[in-house]
């Protein structure tokens, strides 16, 4: 009799069922004990989160000042937050939809968690373009076009104005995307919640569902539409974010290369997030049969392949540069590279060059340890290099007597580490009281994982 295949190239664990997969996933959501893990996860996030809620109050009361912005860097933690959280919020709609659409079937144990990771991100990016306003109340609401008495209109032909567009359709469209995939499993837990309470929660959230064949394929047709709605969006909301900076005619921004460069980078970000989020996801609620050694080593191939895009980016940034034959692009790339930040660039070339080479090889892809070492270490990476396009490109202007530097405050810190408050917070609640892995969608794999079983 044959052997059964190896773990690590499974997609489901062994021995699994439509009921023990149905049991094993609503459990988690319908337990009448939370874990004490999630009590002290969650203490620490909620904690972050007032950190964020003290920093906005500080800044409405008294202004930008508490930060660490001036002339010539006008733009920093703010910005590189930004795009840093927009970056992160690519993988989900890449896994759910793109992935969906390529018919890979890896993606089913990730996607759900990944398009709520993705709607908090782009939660916490949006209100950095918000607050660095300093008082929102005043401007804010002139981004949006709406008749007026005074006869003020955007101006359409600035990035900052795409944006508003860009990233509000895309937490349109993600959100969608994310609640009609819940339905099936919504109407799963009321059909198997005790509580009168939580039965109606449920039951409102699945809107009559029942699971008819009308149902379903009404269901498959508005899910596929979403998915084609979201595929462009992956390439578009970051593409415009690029030109924020790619339309500029600072040195250091005024670059071709930027989107494709800036949509490579934040898949890459976004696959690092989700690995962050899915180890220890596995390990404490023990979905080691869900999110196995296959998943596992599959995002570590696309972190390499990612990596590589946005290396060779960083590439053409320096060949570009000197090529030019522009006096102000090639001091840029030189400030950037042994100027007073210098050392950044070169951390952040150890962190997203230099660390996911380790992708190669087999033993790493493979370990959970290594591979969540990894993802740390780009996520920090990814941080840095939008430091690094921000803050050095800004810092020496095309006037010496206008050069400043940029060191950012205790409130630039606290801002930035509320925002992790708030998507940690919000992904507490997440895991708590939604089903973290698609029932449903598991539940179709099983037949050809138990083909695959046999064959093997």
């Amino acid at each position: 009799m044959a052997s059964a295949p190896h773990t690590e190239s499974r997609i489901v664990g062994p021995g699994h069922t439509f009921a023990t997969v149905t049991d094993k996933i609503a459990s988690l959501v319908l337990q009448k004990k939370t874990p004490l893990w999630w009590f002290g996860g969650f203490a620490v996030a909620f904690g972050l989160l007032q950190l964020l809620l003290m920093s906005v109050a500080l800044l409405l009361v008294r202004g930008v000042g508490i930060w660490g912005v001036n002339v010539p860097v006008a733009w920093a933690f703010a910005i590189i937050n930004f795009v840093w959280w927009i970056g992160i919020g690519h993988a989900g709609t890449l896994i759910s939809a793109i992935l969906l659409l390529l018919r890979q079937q890896w993606r089913t144990s990730i996607n759900r968690f990944a398009e709520a990771m993705t709607l908090f991100a782009v939660a916490c990016a949006g209100l950095f373009p918000i607050i660095h306003m300093g008082r929102p109340w005043v401007g804010a609401y002139w981004l949006m076009p709406y008749p007026n008495t005074m006869g003020l209109w955007p101006n359409f032909r600035s990035p900052l104005i795409w944006d508003v567009f860009a990233v509000s359709t895309y937490a349109t469209v993600s959100a969608l995307f994310w609640f009609v995939g819940l339905i099936p499993d919504l109407a799963t837990l009321r059909d198997r919640a005790t509580n009168k309470f939580v039965k109606i929660l449920y039951g409102m959230g699945a809107m009559g569902w029942r699971g008819s064949a009308r149902h379903w394929n009404n269901y498959e047709t508005a899910y596929l539409i979403l998915a084609g709605l979201s595929t462009p969006l992956v390439v578009s909301v970051h593409t415009v974010v690029s030109f924020d900076f790619a339309v500029g005619q600072v040195p250091g921004w005024h670059a071709t290369i930027f989107p494709p460069y800036f949509v490579a980078g934040a898949i890459y970000a976004g696959f690092a997030m989700v690995l962050t989020l899915a180890i220890p996801l596995r390990k404490f609620f023990g979905l080691e049969d869900f999110i196995t050694g296959k998943h596992l080593e599959n995002m570590g191939k696309v972190l390499l392949a990612t990596s590589l895009i946005v290396v060779y980016g960083y590439t053409m940034e320096a060949f570009m540069a000197w090529y030019s034959g522009s006096t102000f692009e090639r001091f840029m790339i030189w400030n950037r590279m042994f100027g007073p930040y210098g050392w950044t660039y070169w951390v952040l070339l150890f962190c997203n060059l230099i660390t996911p080479q380790l992708m190669w090889f087999k033993r790493f892809r493979t370990s959970v340890g290594w591979l969540f070492a990894v993802a740390m270490v780009v996520n920090v990476g990814m941080w840095l290099e939008r430091f690094v396009i921000v803050v050095t490109s800004l810092h020496r202007d095309f006037l010496p007597s206008s050069w400043g530097m940029y060191a950012p405050t205790f409130w630039d810190w606290a801002t930035f580490l509320g925002t992790i408050g708030l998507f940690l917070t919000l992904f507490f609640l997440f895991i708590r009281f939604l089903p973290t892995i698609s029932i449903f969608e598991m539940r179709t794999i099983l037949p050809g994982a138990k083909i695959e079983e046999e064959k093997a």
